[in-house]
């Protein structure tokens, strides 16, 4: 007979009670609708919005040994699950394909978080990516192959209808002048792949801002983790291997104006987390979602 907390298949980790290895998650607690952030304080401000019990039970609260914090409750009784996962497209992956593993249905996921920007956007403004590409450092350049130090993927879209009803909401609470849309580049490092200086290393970035621009003019926002969402979302599949079986979408608070290098304030940070934080749940509930089998 096994032991609690058996495992028994490497090729993708659940123990002998259903939870995944990383996140673990078994089924049942987590929702359909998930609010996806990086630090684990915003998962518990974001809490404060949740209805705080159903049919009399507190919400659930799990923090996992590889670092993901989770809480499953209602909001206005629809149920919803807020996810911490730290930084980084590789804490994306696992995240998305373990909740993936343990629901059933369709899911709709908003990654709520922070970038830079080199666009029109400012600091405290909020960006809602349409799509997003990876940028990624190219190691063989610098081994001495004759190639670009950063290679810059083709776009992933975000779910078009989750993203203007996300834009439509934050409009209504920030104002038209304060919300973009556009591309963001997702970027595999927080200093070489987004243009930081570090004369420690050798990192090949310095012409990286024009290029990405060149190439993609109505980019607006870089950080770690939306391209992984989107991609995985658009590569998801049903039970029976048909249309894609996960909606995403993301918002954004600029916290670094990448061209001035100016950056936020923590007040003027919890201030948008309240008014985000509630476009983004409202755009979870107005996002229909088919939640059988």
């Amino acid at each position: 007979m096994a032991q609690p907390h058996e495992i028994s298949n490497a090729n993708f980790p659940v123990d002998d009670q259903g939870r995944t290895y990383h996140v673990e998650l078994k089924p049942g607690q987590v929702a359909n609708r998930i609010i996806t952030v990086g630090d684990p304080d915003r998962a518990d401000k974001f809490a404060a919005f949740l209805d705080q019990t159903r049919d009399g039970q507190p919400l659930f609260r799990h923090q996992s040994h590889r670092g993901f914090y989770s809480i499953t409750g209602t909001y206005r009784g629809v149920p919803v699950s807020l996810v911490a996962i730290g930084m980084g497209m590789s804490m994306m992956d696992f995240f998305v394909r373990e909740v993936r593993a343990v629901t059933t249905g369709s899911l709709a996921i908003i990654r709520f978080g922070s970038c830079g920007t080199l666009g029109p956007a400012d600091v405290g403004d909020i960006i809602v990516p349409t799509e997003a590409v990876a940028v990624t450092r190219n190691y063989d350049y610098f081994t001495g192959d004759a190639v670009p130090p950063y290679h810059i993927s083709q776009p992933v879209a975000a779910d078009p209808v989750m993203s203007e009803l996300l834009a439509t909401q934050l409009v209504k609470l920030r104002g038209a002048d304060h919300v973009f849309t556009g591309l963001n580049a997702t970027c595999d490092s927080f200093y070489s792949s987004q243009g930081r200086t570090d004369p420690q290393f050798t990192d090949a970035n310095l012409g990286l801002f024009d290029e990405l621009q060149a190439r993609y003019p109505t980019m607006t926002s870089l950080e770690m983790e939306t391209f992984m969402l989107y991609h995985l979302a658009s590569v998801s599949q049903t039970a029976t291997g048909g249309t894609p079986s996960v909606r995403a979408a993301a918002a954004m608070m600029v916290f670094a104006q990448r061209r001035t290098n100016a950056f936020i304030d923590k007040a003027r940070v919890a201030e948008l987390e309240t008014t985000v934080g509630l476009a983004v749940l409202e755009t979870l509930l107005a996002t229909p979602l088919n939640e059988a089998t």
